[in-house]
């Protein structure tokens, strides 16, 4: 019963909302765009993106795909502040601005 209660409290708390903060990059390179050698990483973020990778947050130790991909491709690599939920590792974005 008690591993029971666990579960569900563990599900319900993982469904709720939660900000995120962090750098957009793509999921191919991460936080590292050095060995693409492609100049400015918004360009590396663009062009790796083009290539088949996806949008991705960077919070500093983790990288998260980002369900909003139309959303996200107007701040590559630029620092945001998302709202939405984390799905594995997946961020199901309800929102994204610009961090202040």
């Amino acid at each position: 019963m008690k591993k029971t209660i666990t579960i569900i409290l563990a599900s319900a708390a993982m469904s709720f909302a939660a900000t995120f903060t962090g750098t957009v990059t793509d999921s191919m390179c991460g936080n590292d765009h050095k060995s693409m050698n492609m100049g400015a990483d918004e360009k590396c973020v663009t062009e790796c993106v083009k290539m088949g990778s996806k949008y991705a947050l960077y919070d500093g130790k983790n990288t998260y795909t980002l369900s909003d991909q139309k959303a996200a491709a107007k701040f590559a690599a630029k620092k945001v502040t998302i709202q939405g939920t984390l799905n594995g590792s997946t961020i199901q974005v309800t929102s994204i601005a610009a961090a202040k």
